[in-house]
């Protein structure tokens, strides 16, 4: 697992350590968990793909695989904010209950203000069953221009971050974080391979970008390898810290 850590001056943003833990997909994160500690953050956030099975979702305490353990554990260190991936489309009400007991925010369409910011959570809207090159449905953009006309700085969970170019650049959102690429699986002469919604060679499977106003966003590779049939070459998994200051540059 690589650590990559970045340091991003916005005017008003707040001073914090944040780390974005994206694309669990079940498994387990020993070594994760020890950084973070290590680390202490402020909060931790996590843009999607807790799970990796619709079906691994249940109404009762049974709901308990391991990257619901690896959020929760987490949240002993710092308070944890997730998105709506579109592993996580299943969710039913018992399990949004579990998620606050256990001290993990879930931001479904919807923003709160925390740590002298604007949270915000923009859903995946895929379907249960998609192929993998589809194009990425439309996000919910009434949510997205509602979270963008809020005062203040705001930092957007977004799992997608095809979505990035034509609607979340210019709105004015400073951060956005985003994963789903999974770093484009294979990592070849400097060239991220494949990404679902993007396809071959995508624009967006991992690193920073930013937008000549300076609007920003990271996509993580992700910490998991879910493809059985394209296991990972040359992209090691990623845990992102992120170093906020609101001084300028």
């Amino acid at each position: 697992m690589k650590i990559t850590e970045y340091a991003l001056s916005f005017p008003d943003a707040p001073t914090l350590t944040m780390v974005l833990a994206a694309d669990l997909h079940c498994r387990r994160y020993s070594e994760a968990l020890n950084v973070i500690c290590g680390i202490k953050p402020d909060l931790v956030v996590s843009s999607g793909d807790m799970m990796h099975n619709c079906a691994d979702f249940r109404v009762d305490e049974s709901f308990n695989m391991p990257g619901l353990t690896f959020l929760t554990e987490a949240a002993k260190t710092a308070p944890v904010y997730l998105s709506v991936g579109n592993h996580e489309r299943a969710m039913m009400p018992e399990n949004r209950r579990i998620l606050a007991d256990r001290g993990i925010t879930l931001l479904d369409d919807e923003w709160i203000r925390a740590y002298g910011m604007v949270i915000g959570g923009l859903s995946s809207p895929l379907r249960l069953r998609y192929r993998r090159m589809d194009p990425t449905p439309e996000p919910d953009m009434e949510m997205l221009r509602g979270f963008a006309a809020e005062e203040g700085f705001h930092l957007l969970l977004n799992h997608h971050p095809e979505y990035w170019s034509d609607r979340i650049r210019g709105t004015g959102i400073q951060l956005t974080l985003s994963g789903h690429a999974h770093g484009g699986q294979w990592h070849l002469f400097g060239k991220d391979i494949f990404a679902p919604g993007q396809g071959i060679f995508p624009k967006y499977a991992s690193g920073l970008f930013q937008s000549e106003t300076g609007e920003t966003m990271i996509v993580s590779r992700g910490m998991a390898n879910t493809v059985k049939l394209a296991p990972r070459f040359g992209n090691p998994t990623e845990l992102v810290v992120i170093r906020l200051t609101g001084e300028t540059a």
